[in-house]
């Protein structure tokens, strides 16, 4: 069964008929992942995280031990969704081989196409024909049925988007550098972006950066090993292991740098600095939610 509401969406497929208590959990984390859409490619996203549990209470009056449970979805949250590719694999759209520790898959959109060859464990197969909120959840909760099916009725799992009434922009990449998760050649985040100008907010700045980074790949220079037929091929080995990407041209914007958010938001703020020489720009940019990096650029009159 699915739940659905403004911006929120539920998945219980197990139940029963005992509903003494629900208790929940609003913003429990947040994920960080990147999937596959059949319209736009590759597009980088974040969610927030809620859950709710329903069933009778027990001697002590709770329903069960909240904390253990928050600390166990917390962990399978952290470790199947965030800082993976997420990719839907009923879809038309898909072709996949999967060879041991290794996943290689061509994902066809409109008139283009995109290859990922990565390590297993940074790619996620979600058992839908697509990539929602909705069907994302149905699978969380069917994965994690087996450890909490005795213990209480009912799971529910929800993923809210970020309120945004501003500027944001849908990107992906990868840190090989990274020592964690970041180096997966492609996850991403759902990101707001601030820009003032000479002390005062310009929320067409904003914007205009935003429609530069819509739906977006960013690549570093030195991690790009070919540029074939509008196809942009990277390739690196990090801790993980190999990662390949093949992306389209268009989809891509590349940097001399890495593709941490300290080097994006110093990035646009000397590119803002030398479009408009003598004028202070200020950026905030974040990577998902509550974080980032905030860098000030002036770039002086000839």
């Amino acid at each position: 069964m699915v739940l659905q509401g403004p911006q929120r969406y539920h998945a219980c497929p197990f139940s029963s008929p005992v509903r003494d208590m629900l208790l929940f959990v609003d913003n429990l984390t947040n994920v960080d992942f990147s999937y596959l859409h059949p319209e736009r490619g590759m597009l980088g996203e974040t969610w927030l995280a809620n859950t709710a549990l329903d069933g009778a209470l027990d001697a002590q009056g709770m329903v069960c031990d909240f904390g253990n449970v928050k600390k166990r979805l917390r962990h399978f949250l952290d470790t199947r969704i965030d800082h993976c590719l997420l990719v839907p694999a009923q879809s038309k759209h898909l072709e996949l081989l999967e060879n041991g520790d290794t996943i290689e898959l061509v994902w066809r959109y409109g008139k283009q196409a995109l290859r990922c060859r990565s390590p297993r464990q940074a790619i996620v197969l979600i058992d839908a024909p697509e990539i929602t909120a909705a069907s994302v959840a149905q699978w969380c909760v069917m994965q994690l049925k087996p450890q909490f099916e005795a213990s209480i009725a009912e799971l529910r799992i929800s993923f809210d988007e970020e309120p945004i009434n501003s500027a944001f922009y849908h990107y992906s990449h990868g840190l090989k550098k990274h020592g964690g998760n970041c180096q997966r050649i492609a996850h991403g985040h759902r990101s707001r972006i601030h820009i003032w100008r000479n002390g005062v907010s310009d929320p067409a700045l904003e914007k205009d950066w935003a429609t530069r980074w819509q739906d977006i790949y960013l690549g570093t220079q030195e991690d790009l090993v070919a540029n074939e037929n509008g196809l942009l091929k990277f390739a690196y080995r990090a801790q993980q292991g190999a990662f390949e990407l093949d992306m389209p041209a268009n989809h891509c914007y590349m940097l001399d740098t890495d593709t941490t958010v300290e080097w994006l938001a110093t990035h646009i703020a000397h590119t803002l600095a030398a479009e408009a020489p003598g004028d202070t720009i200020r950026v905030q940019a974040f990577e998902g939610i509550n974080k980032g990096a905030i860098v000030e650029a002036c770039v002086k009159r000839q």
